[in-house]
Protein backbone atom coordinates (compact mmCIF):
# COMPACT_ATOMS: atom_id res chain seq x y z
CA UNK A 1 0.00 0.00 0.00
CA UNK A 2 1.49 3.32 -1.04
CA UNK A 3 1.57 6.58 0.89
CA UNK A 4 1.23 5.11 4.35
CA UNK A 5 3.24 7.14 6.84
CA UNK A 6 3.34 7.00 10.60
CA UNK A 7 1.50 10.05 11.82
CA UNK A 8 2.50 11.76 15.04
CA UNK A 9 -0.58 13.09 16.79
CA UNK A 10 -1.71 14.57 20.06
CA UNK A 11 -4.83 12.40 20.31
CA UNK A 12 -4.18 11.37 23.90
CA UNK A 13 -3.78 15.00 24.94
CA UNK A 14 -7.04 15.87 23.14
CA UNK A 15 -8.82 12.99 24.87
CA UNK A 16 -7.61 14.16 28.26
CA UNK A 17 -8.77 17.70 27.45
CA UNK A 18 -12.23 16.44 26.47
CA UNK A 19 -12.40 14.26 29.59
CA UNK A 20 -11.47 17.17 31.85
CA UNK A 21 -14.08 19.35 30.18
CA UNK A 22 -16.71 16.62 30.57
CA UNK A 23 -16.00 16.21 34.27
CA UNK A 24 -16.15 19.97 34.78
CA UNK A 25 -19.51 20.12 33.00
CA UNK A 26 -20.87 17.34 35.21
CA UNK A 27 -19.88 19.33 38.29
CA UNK A 28 -21.77 22.33 36.92
CA UNK A 29 -24.82 20.16 36.23
CA UNK A 30 -24.81 18.91 39.82
CA UNK A 31 -24.44 22.47 41.06
CA UNK A 32 -27.50 23.40 38.97
CA UNK A 33 -29.56 20.82 40.86
CA UNK A 34 -29.28 17.73 38.66
CA UNK A 35 -29.35 14.47 40.59
CA UNK A 36 -27.43 12.73 37.79
CA UNK A 37 -25.69 13.84 34.62
CA UNK A 38 -23.84 12.41 31.64
CA UNK A 39 -21.70 13.97 28.94
CA UNK A 40 -20.66 12.72 25.52
CA UNK A 41 -18.01 14.59 23.54
CA UNK A 42 -16.34 13.75 20.24
CA UNK A 43 -14.02 15.15 17.60
CA UNK A 44 -14.01 13.58 14.12
CA UNK A 45 -11.53 14.43 11.38
CA UNK A 46 -11.12 13.07 7.89
CA UNK A 47 -10.24 13.40 4.23
CA UNK A 48 -12.33 12.18 1.29
CA UNK A 49 -11.17 12.35 -2.32
CA UNK A 50 -13.24 11.29 -5.33
CA UNK A 51 -11.69 10.76 -8.75
CA UNK A 52 -13.71 10.14 -11.92
CA UNK A 53 -12.33 9.42 -15.38
CA UNK A 54 -8.88 10.28 -14.10
CA UNK A 55 -9.86 13.76 -12.91
CA UNK A 56 -10.47 15.05 -9.40
CA UNK A 57 -14.18 15.57 -8.69
CA UNK A 58 -14.13 16.41 -4.98
CA UNK A 59 -11.67 16.91 -2.14
CA UNK A 60 -13.32 17.20 1.25
CA UNK A 61 -11.65 17.82 4.59
CA UNK A 62 -13.85 17.30 7.65
CA UNK A 63 -13.52 18.30 11.28
CA UNK A 64 -16.69 17.84 13.28
CA UNK A 65 -17.14 18.37 16.99
CA UNK A 66 -20.06 17.51 19.22
CA UNK A 67 -20.75 17.96 22.90
CA UNK A 68 -23.93 16.56 24.40
CA UNK A 69 -25.23 16.98 27.96
CA UNK A 70 -27.99 14.95 29.58
CA UNK A 71 -29.25 15.77 33.06
CA UNK A 72 -31.70 13.98 35.34
CA UNK A 73 -33.82 15.67 37.96
CA UNK A 74 -35.05 12.57 39.71
CA UNK A 75 -36.81 10.68 36.92
CA UNK A 76 -37.11 13.67 34.61
CA UNK A 77 -34.60 13.90 31.78
CA UNK A 78 -33.34 16.71 29.58
CA UNK A 79 -30.72 16.75 26.83
CA UNK A 80 -29.01 19.45 24.79
CA UNK A 81 -25.98 19.59 22.53
CA UNK A 82 -23.61 21.98 20.82
CA UNK A 83 -20.77 21.90 18.31
CA UNK A 84 -19.09 24.90 19.96
CA UNK A 85 -16.77 24.04 22.84
CA UNK A 86 -16.39 27.62 24.06
CA UNK A 87 -17.32 28.21 27.69
CA UNK A 88 -20.36 30.40 26.93
CA UNK A 89 -21.85 27.85 24.53
CA UNK A 90 -21.37 24.98 26.97
CA UNK A 91 -22.94 27.02 29.78
CA UNK A 92 -26.00 27.68 27.61
CA UNK A 93 -26.15 23.99 26.69
CA UNK A 94 -26.22 23.02 30.38
CA UNK A 95 -28.97 25.58 31.03
CA UNK A 96 -31.05 24.26 28.12
CA UNK A 97 -30.72 20.65 29.29
CA UNK A 98 -31.76 21.59 32.82
CA UNK A 99 -34.71 23.65 31.57
CA UNK A 100 -35.96 20.75 29.46
CA UNK A 101 -35.62 18.29 32.35
CA UNK A 102 -37.67 20.47 34.70
CA UNK A 103 -40.67 20.35 32.33
CA UNK A 104 -40.63 16.76 31.08
CA UNK A 105 -42.77 13.95 32.45
CA UNK A 106 -41.24 11.52 34.90
CA UNK A 107 -40.17 8.17 33.48
CA UNK A 108 -39.43 5.47 36.07
CA UNK A 109 -37.05 3.67 33.67
CA UNK A 110 -34.81 6.62 32.89
CA UNK A 111 -31.42 7.25 34.47
CA UNK A 112 -27.77 6.26 34.26
CA UNK A 113 -26.55 2.69 33.92
CA UNK A 114 -26.08 0.54 37.03
CA UNK A 115 -22.69 1.59 38.48
CA UNK A 116 -21.86 -2.05 39.25
CA UNK A 117 -21.94 -2.83 35.51
CA UNK A 118 -19.64 -0.03 34.33
CA UNK A 119 -16.36 -0.87 32.64
CA UNK A 120 -13.27 -0.82 34.82
CA UNK A 121 -10.82 -2.34 32.31
CA UNK A 122 -9.88 -0.53 29.12
CA UNK A 123 -7.65 -2.83 27.03
CA UNK A 124 -5.88 -1.55 23.93
CA UNK A 125 -8.00 -2.92 21.09
CA UNK A 126 -5.57 -1.66 18.41
CA UNK A 127 -8.12 0.67 16.82
CA UNK A 128 -5.93 3.75 16.37
CA UNK A 129 -4.00 3.88 13.08
CA UNK A 130 -3.96 7.43 11.68
CA UNK A 131 -3.19 7.62 7.96
CA UNK A 132 -1.21 10.75 7.08
CA UNK A 133 -2.51 10.86 3.54
CA UNK A 134 -1.95 14.14 1.71
CA UNK A 135 -4.63 15.10 -0.86
CA UNK A 136 -2.26 14.58 -3.80
CA UNK A 137 -1.38 11.09 -2.57
CA UNK A 138 -5.08 10.31 -2.14
CA UNK A 139 -5.75 11.53 -5.69
CA UNK A 140 -2.99 9.30 -7.07
CA UNK A 141 -4.37 6.34 -5.14
CA UNK A 142 -7.89 6.97 -6.46
CA UNK A 143 -6.54 7.20 -10.02
CA UNK A 144 -4.69 3.91 -9.55
CA UNK A 145 -7.89 2.20 -8.36
CA UNK A 146 -10.02 3.59 -11.16
CA UNK A 147 -7.41 2.92 -13.85
CA UNK A 148 -7.27 -0.73 -12.82
CA UNK A 149 -11.03 -1.00 -13.22
CA UNK A 150 -11.35 1.00 -16.45
CA UNK A 151 -8.58 -1.01 -18.10
CA UNK A 152 -10.76 -4.14 -18.08
CA UNK A 153 -12.18 -4.91 -21.53
CA UNK A 154 -15.90 -4.11 -21.62
CA UNK A 155 -15.92 -1.33 -19.02
CA UNK A 156 -17.42 1.70 -20.75
CA UNK A 157 -17.70 4.30 -18.01
CA UNK A 158 -17.00 5.03 -14.39
CA UNK A 159 -18.80 6.55 -11.45
CA UNK A 160 -15.43 7.12 -9.86
CA UNK A 161 -13.09 5.89 -7.16
CA UNK A 162 -13.13 7.23 -3.62
CA UNK A 163 -10.39 7.27 -0.99
CA UNK A 164 -11.42 8.12 2.55
CA UNK A 165 -9.54 8.34 5.81
CA UNK A 166 -11.02 9.24 9.18
CA UNK A 167 -10.17 9.46 12.87
CA UNK A 168 -12.49 9.80 15.84
CA UNK A 169 -11.88 10.78 19.46
CA UNK A 170 -14.68 10.39 21.98
CA UNK A 171 -15.28 10.66 25.70
CA UNK A 172 -18.24 9.54 27.77
CA UNK A 173 -18.46 10.60 31.42
CA UNK A 174 -21.12 10.38 34.12
CA UNK A 175 -21.81 11.72 37.59
CA UNK A 176 -21.29 8.16 38.87
CA UNK A 177 -17.57 8.74 38.32
CA UNK A 178 -17.23 6.88 35.02
CA UNK A 179 -14.93 8.36 32.39
CA UNK A 180 -14.42 6.36 29.21
CA UNK A 181 -12.07 7.53 26.47
CA UNK A 182 -11.91 5.99 22.99
CA UNK A 183 -10.00 6.70 19.81
CA UNK A 184 -10.36 4.93 16.50
CA UNK A 185 -9.64 5.21 12.80
CA UNK A 186 -11.53 3.99 9.72
CA UNK A 187 -10.29 4.10 6.16
CA UNK A 188 -11.91 2.97 2.92
CA UNK A 189 -11.21 2.52 -0.79
CA UNK A 190 -14.04 2.10 -3.30
CA UNK A 191 -14.79 2.08 -7.02
CA UNK A 192 -18.02 1.96 -9.08
CA UNK A 193 -18.00 1.11 -12.80
CA UNK A 194 -20.39 0.81 -15.74
CA UNK A 195 -20.61 -1.53 -18.71
CA UNK A 196 -22.96 -1.56 -21.73
CA UNK A 197 -25.14 -4.49 -22.75
CA UNK A 198 -28.09 -5.11 -25.06
CA UNK A 199 -30.55 -3.70 -22.53
CA UNK A 200 -28.56 -0.55 -21.78
CA UNK A 201 -26.12 -0.36 -18.90
CA UNK A 202 -25.07 -2.37 -15.87
CA UNK A 203 -23.33 -1.01 -12.79
CA UNK A 204 -21.53 -2.54 -9.84
CA UNK A 205 -18.88 -1.62 -7.31
CA UNK A 206 -16.45 -2.87 -4.70
CA UNK A 207 -14.95 -1.40 -1.56
CA UNK A 208 -12.52 -2.22 1.23
CA UNK A 209 -12.72 -0.88 4.78
CA UNK A 210 -10.00 -1.16 7.41
CA UNK A 211 -8.97 0.27 10.75
CA UNK A 212 -5.34 0.40 9.54
CA UNK A 213 -4.38 1.34 5.98
CA UNK A 214 -1.58 -1.23 6.08
CA UNK A 215 -4.28 -3.94 6.04
CA UNK A 216 -5.65 -2.91 2.65
CA UNK A 217 -5.01 -5.22 -0.28
CA UNK A 218 -3.24 -3.76 -3.30
CA UNK A 219 -5.26 -0.72 -4.37
CA UNK A 220 -5.51 -1.91 -7.98
CA UNK A 221 -7.36 -5.01 -6.77
CA UNK A 222 -10.29 -2.82 -5.65
CA UNK A 223 -10.77 -1.50 -9.18
CA UNK A 224 -10.22 -4.95 -10.68
CA UNK A 225 -12.85 -6.48 -8.37
CA UNK A 226 -15.31 -3.71 -9.23
CA UNK A 227 -14.75 -4.41 -12.94
CA UNK A 228 -15.16 -8.15 -12.49
CA UNK A 229 -18.45 -7.69 -10.65
CA UNK A 230 -19.72 -5.15 -13.19
CA UNK A 231 -18.91 -7.27 -16.24
CA UNK A 232 -20.51 -10.34 -14.65
CA UNK A 233 -23.87 -8.51 -14.70
CA UNK A 234 -23.98 -8.05 -18.47
CA UNK A 235 -27.00 -9.45 -20.34
CA UNK A 236 -28.95 -10.13 -17.15
CA UNK A 237 -32.26 -11.95 -17.52
CA UNK A 238 -35.54 -12.05 -15.64
CA UNK A 239 -36.92 -15.20 -14.05
CA UNK A 240 -40.36 -16.74 -14.06
CA UNK A 241 -42.00 -16.88 -10.65
CA UNK A 242 -40.90 -19.97 -8.74
CA UNK A 243 -39.92 -21.37 -5.35
CA UNK A 244 -36.27 -22.39 -5.07
CA UNK A 245 -33.28 -22.47 -2.73
CA UNK A 246 -31.51 -19.11 -2.33
CA UNK A 247 -27.89 -18.40 -1.48
CA UNK A 248 -27.14 -14.97 -0.02
CA UNK A 249 -23.61 -13.74 -0.80
CA UNK A 250 -21.71 -12.68 2.36
CA UNK A 251 -22.18 -8.94 1.84
CA UNK A 252 -25.96 -9.51 1.62
CA UNK A 253 -26.17 -12.30 4.20
CA UNK A 254 -25.07 -9.98 6.99
CA UNK A 255 -28.27 -8.00 6.37
CA UNK A 256 -30.28 -11.07 7.43
CA UNK A 257 -28.37 -11.11 10.71
CA UNK A 258 -29.04 -7.38 11.03
CA UNK A 259 -32.78 -8.12 10.85
CA UNK A 260 -32.34 -10.66 13.65
CA UNK A 261 -30.62 -8.02 15.80
CA UNK A 262 -33.43 -5.53 15.13
CA UNK A 263 -36.03 -8.11 16.15
CA UNK A 264 -34.32 -8.93 19.48
CA UNK A 265 -33.40 -5.34 20.37
CA UNK A 266 -35.01 -3.69 23.39
CA UNK A 267 -36.87 -0.89 21.62
CA UNK A 268 -38.84 -3.28 19.42
CA UNK A 269 -39.47 -5.65 22.33
CA UNK A 270 -40.84 -3.26 24.93
CA UNK A 271 -43.05 -1.71 22.26
CA UNK A 272 -44.25 -5.26 21.43
CA UNK A 273 -43.28 -4.61 17.82
CA UNK A 274 -41.21 -7.73 17.11
CA UNK A 275 -42.06 -11.16 15.73
CA UNK A 276 -39.48 -12.56 18.18
CA UNK A 277 -41.16 -11.24 21.33
CA UNK A 278 -40.78 -13.73 24.23
CA UNK A 279 -38.43 -15.97 22.24
CA UNK A 280 -35.48 -16.28 24.65
CA UNK A 281 -34.81 -20.00 25.12
CA UNK A 282 -36.68 -20.92 21.94
CA UNK A 283 -35.25 -22.36 18.73
CA UNK A 284 -35.03 -19.86 15.89
CA UNK A 285 -32.36 -21.47 13.69
CA UNK A 286 -31.28 -25.06 13.06
CA UNK A 287 -29.10 -26.49 15.85
CA UNK A 288 -25.82 -25.96 13.97
CA UNK A 289 -26.20 -22.16 13.95
CA UNK A 290 -24.08 -20.29 16.52
CA UNK A 291 -23.85 -16.49 16.79
CA UNK A 292 -21.67 -14.82 19.41
CA UNK A 293 -20.89 -11.18 20.18
CA UNK A 294 -17.16 -10.54 20.58
CA UNK A 295 -16.83 -6.83 21.43
CA UNK A 296 -13.10 -6.73 22.11
CA UNK A 297 -11.61 -8.14 18.89
CA UNK A 298 -8.38 -6.36 18.01
CA UNK A 299 -8.92 -4.03 15.06
CA UNK A 300 -12.56 -5.08 14.94
CA UNK A 301 -14.98 -2.85 13.06
CA UNK A 302 -17.29 -2.74 16.09
CA UNK A 303 -14.82 -3.18 18.93
CA UNK A 304 -15.23 -1.30 22.20
CA UNK A 305 -14.53 -1.90 25.89
CA UNK A 306 -17.83 -0.24 26.87
CA UNK A 307 -21.16 0.64 25.34
CA UNK A 308 -22.77 4.07 24.93
CA UNK A 309 -23.67 4.13 28.64
CA UNK A 310 -20.29 2.96 29.92
CA UNK A 311 -21.44 -0.61 30.60
CA UNK A 312 -18.60 -3.12 30.17
CA UNK A 313 -18.75 -5.22 27.03
CA UNK A 314 -17.94 -8.93 27.04
CA UNK A 315 -18.23 -12.01 24.88
CA UNK A 316 -21.85 -13.21 24.94
CA UNK A 317 -23.78 -15.83 23.00
CA UNK A 318 -26.75 -14.55 21.03
CA UNK A 319 -27.63 -17.86 19.37
CA UNK A 320 -26.41 -21.21 20.68
CA UNK A 321 -27.55 -24.55 19.26
CA UNK A 322 -30.02 -22.55 17.18
CA UNK A 323 -31.71 -21.10 20.30
CA UNK A 324 -31.99 -17.43 21.23
CA UNK A 325 -29.97 -16.91 24.42
CA UNK A 326 -30.74 -13.26 25.21
CA UNK A 327 -31.99 -9.95 23.94
CA UNK A 328 -29.91 -6.92 22.89
CA UNK A 329 -30.45 -4.29 25.57
CA UNK A 330 -29.30 -0.98 26.93
CA UNK A 331 -30.23 0.16 30.44
CA UNK A 332 -33.49 1.89 29.51
CA UNK A 333 -34.93 -0.98 27.48
CA UNK A 334 -33.73 -3.48 30.09
CA UNK A 335 -35.64 -1.64 32.82
CA UNK A 336 -38.75 -1.48 30.64
CA UNK A 337 -38.56 -5.28 30.28
CA UNK A 338 -37.58 -6.01 33.87
CA UNK A 339 -34.16 -7.28 32.75
CA UNK A 340 -30.51 -6.17 32.92
CA UNK A 341 -28.45 -4.33 30.31
CA UNK A 342 -26.45 -6.58 27.98
CA UNK A 343 -23.93 -3.82 27.24
CA UNK A 344 -25.59 -2.94 23.94
CA UNK A 345 -26.64 0.68 24.41
CA UNK A 346 -25.77 2.15 21.03
CA UNK A 347 -25.83 -1.18 19.20
CA UNK A 348 -24.17 -4.53 18.77
CA UNK A 349 -20.40 -5.12 18.81
CA UNK A 350 -18.67 -7.56 16.43
CA UNK A 351 -21.37 -10.18 15.97
CA UNK A 352 -19.67 -13.35 14.71
CA UNK A 353 -21.70 -15.98 12.85
CA UNK A 354 -19.79 -19.24 13.27
CA UNK A 355 -18.76 -20.33 9.75
CA UNK A 356 -19.26 -23.77 8.28
CA UNK A 357 -16.77 -25.86 6.34
CA UNK A 358 -17.51 -24.69 2.78
CA UNK A 359 -15.94 -21.84 0.83
CA UNK A 360 -17.99 -19.89 -1.71
CA UNK A 361 -17.49 -22.52 -4.43
CA UNK A 362 -18.59 -25.18 -1.98
CA UNK A 363 -21.70 -23.18 -1.10
CA UNK A 364 -22.59 -22.95 -4.80
CA UNK A 365 -22.33 -26.73 -5.01
CA UNK A 366 -24.60 -27.02 -1.96
CA UNK A 367 -27.07 -24.66 -3.63
CA UNK A 368 -27.12 -26.91 -6.68
CA UNK A 369 -29.79 -25.24 -8.80
CA UNK A 370 -31.24 -22.01 -7.46
CA UNK A 371 -30.69 -18.29 -6.99
CA UNK A 372 -27.51 -16.54 -5.81
CA UNK A 373 -28.41 -13.09 -4.43
CA UNK A 374 -25.70 -10.44 -4.59
CA UNK A 375 -27.84 -7.33 -4.15
CA UNK A 376 -31.12 -6.47 -2.42
CA UNK A 377 -33.16 -3.31 -2.80
CA UNK A 378 -36.08 -1.63 -1.06
CA UNK A 379 -37.34 -1.61 2.50
CA UNK A 380 -39.85 -4.45 2.41
CA UNK A 381 -38.97 -6.02 5.77
CA UNK A 382 -41.38 -5.93 8.72
CA UNK A 383 -39.82 -6.62 12.11
CA UNK A 384 -43.35 -6.67 13.55
CA UNK A 385 -44.56 -9.62 11.46
CA UNK A 386 -41.31 -10.96 10.00
CA UNK A 387 -42.61 -10.55 6.45
CA UNK A 388 -39.76 -10.17 3.96
CA UNK A 389 -40.13 -8.96 0.37
CA UNK A 390 -37.31 -7.15 -1.43
CA UNK A 391 -36.12 -6.43 -4.91
CA UNK A 392 -33.02 -8.43 -5.78
CA UNK A 393 -30.35 -9.12 -8.38
CA UNK A 394 -27.78 -11.85 -8.68
CA UNK A 395 -27.20 -15.03 -10.65
CA UNK A 396 -29.06 -18.18 -11.57
CA UNK A 397 -27.04 -21.23 -10.62
CA UNK A 398 -27.35 -24.67 -12.24
CA UNK A 399 -25.65 -27.79 -10.94
CA UNK A 400 -23.44 -25.75 -8.65
CA UNK A 401 -22.20 -23.37 -11.36
CA UNK A 402 -23.23 -19.81 -12.17
CA UNK A 403 -25.29 -19.93 -15.38
CA UNK A 404 -26.28 -16.31 -16.03
CA UNK A 405 -27.03 -13.01 -14.24
CA UNK A 406 -30.58 -12.10 -13.24
CA UNK A 407 -32.26 -8.81 -12.37
CA UNK A 408 -35.66 -7.20 -11.76
CA UNK A 409 -36.83 -9.95 -9.44
CA UNK A 410 -38.38 -10.00 -5.98
CA UNK A 411 -37.54 -12.49 -3.25
CA UNK A 412 -40.14 -13.12 -0.56
CA UNK A 413 -40.70 -15.18 2.56
CA UNK A 414 -41.00 -14.64 6.31
CA UNK A 415 -37.94 -14.13 8.49
CA UNK A 416 -39.17 -16.83 10.86
CA UNK A 417 -39.16 -19.34 8.00
CA UNK A 418 -35.90 -17.98 6.59
CA UNK A 419 -34.05 -18.33 9.89
CA UNK A 420 -35.49 -21.78 10.46
CA UNK A 421 -34.64 -22.77 6.89
CA UNK A 422 -30.91 -22.00 6.99
CA UNK A 423 -29.28 -25.00 5.29
CA UNK A 424 -25.60 -23.96 5.49
CA UNK A 425 -23.27 -21.09 6.36
CA UNK A 426 -20.06 -20.54 4.39
CA UNK A 427 -16.56 -19.80 5.63
CA UNK A 428 -16.26 -16.95 3.09
CA UNK A 429 -16.63 -14.37 5.87
CA UNK A 430 -16.98 -10.70 4.90
CA UNK A 431 -14.89 -8.81 7.47
CA UNK A 432 -15.76 -5.28 6.35
CA UNK A 433 -18.56 -4.90 8.91
CA UNK A 434 -19.25 -5.33 12.62
CA UNK A 435 -21.37 -8.33 11.55
CA UNK A 436 -18.92 -11.04 10.48
CA UNK A 437 -20.79 -13.54 8.37
CA UNK A 438 -20.20 -15.88 5.44
CA UNK A 439 -22.70 -16.71 2.71
CA UNK A 440 -26.02 -18.14 3.94
CA UNK A 441 -27.99 -20.82 2.07
CA UNK A 442 -31.75 -20.94 2.60
CA UNK A 443 -33.80 -23.99 1.75
CA UNK A 444 -36.52 -22.10 -0.11
CA UNK A 445 -37.91 -18.68 -0.96
CA UNK A 446 -40.43 -17.40 -3.45
CA UNK A 447 -38.78 -15.69 -6.41
CA UNK A 448 -41.11 -13.44 -8.39
CA UNK A 449 -40.12 -12.29 -11.85
CA UNK A 450 -41.81 -11.71 -15.16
Amino acid sequence: MNAIIAQSDDSLVQLDTLANLAEDVIRHCRAAGASEAEVGASVDTGLSVNVRLGEVETIEHTRDRSFGVTVYFGKRKGSASTADLKADSITKTIEQACAIARYTEEDPCTGLADPARLATRFPDLDLWHPWALAPQAAIALGQQIEDAGRSAAGISNSEGATVQTGASLSVYATSAGFVGKERGTRHSLSCALITDDAAGMQRDYWYESERAAEDFPDAASVGAKAAQRTLARRDARKLDTRACPVLFAPEVARGLIGHLVSAVSGGALYRKASFLLDHVGKSIFPRFVEIVERPQLRRGQGSSAFDAEGVATMDRDLIRDGMLQRYVLGSYSARKLGLESTGNAGGIHNLVVTPGADDFAGMLRKLGTGLLVTEVMGQGVSIVTGDYSRGAAGFWVENGRIAYPVEEITIASNLRDMFGGVAAIGNDVDRRSHILCGSILLEKMTVAGS
